[in-house]
């Protein structure tokens, strides 16, 4: 009996053991992808100045002399991330409405798993379809000069985004109390008002971080972009310009750039402004969920 009990204490802090190192383990990858970039970043700031990095206009690492203005790398960035924004708020939230608040127990338990099976994809064949057949469809639809632009990305990055979008919105919405319903139908409210005037302020909070979530996620993508986007470093005047975000540059340039170069140091210092805008992006979201979560613990 002692020795059942022994052994039982002996397993349960080698799990212990075995957790803690693994989430210490995360931690310190994370420290060390920080300090890196930080490191491998902060040198180009010293050779082009923080201003002149950030908001110069051109980008042209490989001349004589170089030219490392990563705004209109930004400003692609800026546009592919809000028309994907737009799409994944709109589908995903639209979506999560219907999932939680219309569709019967049969629709329920089919749509949902396939809108979460879209995050299961990989990025590359998504990338692929777009370039394949997305693009081509636009251009001869809508007459362009080519398809690959900023609208085709922003497209397909929707469509990334969505799972995530519907996901965590669909988790809100299905934590309002049902007696709100209850009430405000019982106040003469239909069911469209009630789900715009009461469930949806309910569960905003919660609807914000998925926003924030999936906007993160548009952000932080790189095959995709690199493949649907057109990959133009200039500033773009429309959707329906070619773009180059920042993910894409990293990834299209790491492999030419020489290690310890000007060029190299800027495309950490890309990395590393990626990373400070997905952190904060992360914390808003975290900070956002905590709020939801101490609200519904109060009202519980």
């Amino acid at each position: 009996m002692k020795f059942t009990i022994r052994a039982g204490v002996v397993k349960e802090n080698i799990y212990k053991w075995v957790f803690a190192v693994s989430a210490f383990a995360s931690l310190l990858f994370l420290v060390g992808i920080t300090i890196t970039l930080f490191i491998e970043g902060l040198p180009i700031f010293k050779e082009v100045g923080f201003f002149d990095l950030l908001f110069g206009k051109l980008w042209y690492p490989t001349y004589d002399p170089a030219d490392f203005g990563i705004f209109p790398l930004i400003m692609g960035t800026v546009w592919v991330t809000v028309g994907a924004l737009v799409v994944c708020v709109i589908l995903g939230v639209g979506s999560a409405l219907y999932i939680n608040e219309l569709a019967g127990k049969k629709q329920r338990a089919i749509l949902k798993p396939m809108i979460e099976i879209l995050a299961a994809i990989p990025s590359i064949v998504y990338g692929f379809f777009g370039m394949v057949i997305v693009a081509p469809f636009i251009q001869n639809l809508l007459g362009l000069p080519t398809g690959l632009c900023a609208f085709t990305g922003s497209l397909i990055l929707g469509i990334m985004a969505l799972p995530t979008v519907c996901s965590i919105a669909e988790d809100a919405l299905s934590f309002v109390p049902k007696s709100f319903r209850e009430a405000s139908l019982a106040l003469g409210a239909n069911r469209w008002q009630t789900m715009v005037r009461v469930v949806i302020p309910a569960a905003g909070s919660g609807i914000s971080t998925a926003i924030i979530l999936g906007m993160s996620r548009a952000v932080g993508e790189t095959m995709t972009v690199l493949m649907v986007t057109g990959g133009a470093a200039v500033i773009p005047h429309s959707f329906f310009d070619p773009v180059r975000p920042m993910t894409s540059t990293i990834a299209a340039e790491m492999g030419e750039a020489v290690m310890g170069g000007a060029h190299y140091h800027a495309l950490f210092a890309i990395g590393l402004i990626l990373f400070l805008i997905t952190f904060i992006f992360n914390v808003i979201a975290e900070t956002i969920s905590r709020k939801y979560r101490l609200k519904l613990g109060l009202s519980g």
